[in-house]
């Protein structure tokens, strides 16, 4: 079987999920689950991608982003995966596959969208029962402790229904 082409285009927001090599949890261990959100946040903040919305589970990561200027929505997945990989390496002097290949994408198309998508982030650790609000899981963009993109104008209604350009 090939490879899963990804659809990408520009100026996009896409709703994505990757999954851990065979479903570990990887991310139960704290260390690891902070220095995955320390590598999406320096690719944010290096301009790779606006980041909306994300969650770091146990075995998955969810994210809302909107891929930047030259970088496709492969290359915004490589830098996210790839970095983290590389720092829970090189910090943990461990070598064990991370991250599954390929990842799975939805583009956004709006704003009602957009808020599904958002909300099932914001509760996914309260349906997985991992804890009783979503602001109490840490490793969230719902926690409040890191800036994040809002959401791009183009997905925003005006009053009378019709999407703003």
């Amino acid at each position: 079987m090939g490879r899963l082409t990804h659809r990408t285009a520009p100026d996009f927001t896409y709703f994505v999920t990757t999954k851990t090599w065979q479903g570990r949890s990887v991310f139960q261990v704290c260390e690891n689950a902070e220095i995955l959100i320390e590598s999406v946040i320096r690719y944010r903040d290096a301009a790779s991608y606006l980041l909306h919305e994300f969650v770091v589970m146990p075995d998955h990561l969810h994210l809302i982003l909107t891929p930047a200027g030259d970088t496709t929505l492969e290359k915004a997945m490589q830098l996210i995966k790839g970095g983290s990989s590389h720092a829970i390496h090189q910090r943990r002097g461990s070598k064990l596959q991370i991250w599954q290949p390929g990842f799975h994408e939805e583009s956004i198309h709006d704003q009602d969208d957009y808020m599904r998508k958002a909300e099932y982030i914001r509760v996914n650790p309260v349906n997985a029962h991992l804890v009783d609000r979503p602001e109490d899981w840490v490793y969230s963009s719902t926690a409040g402790k890191f800036m994040m993109d809002p959401m791009p104008e183009r997905l925003k209604a005006d009053t009378s229904g019709a999407k703003v350009r």
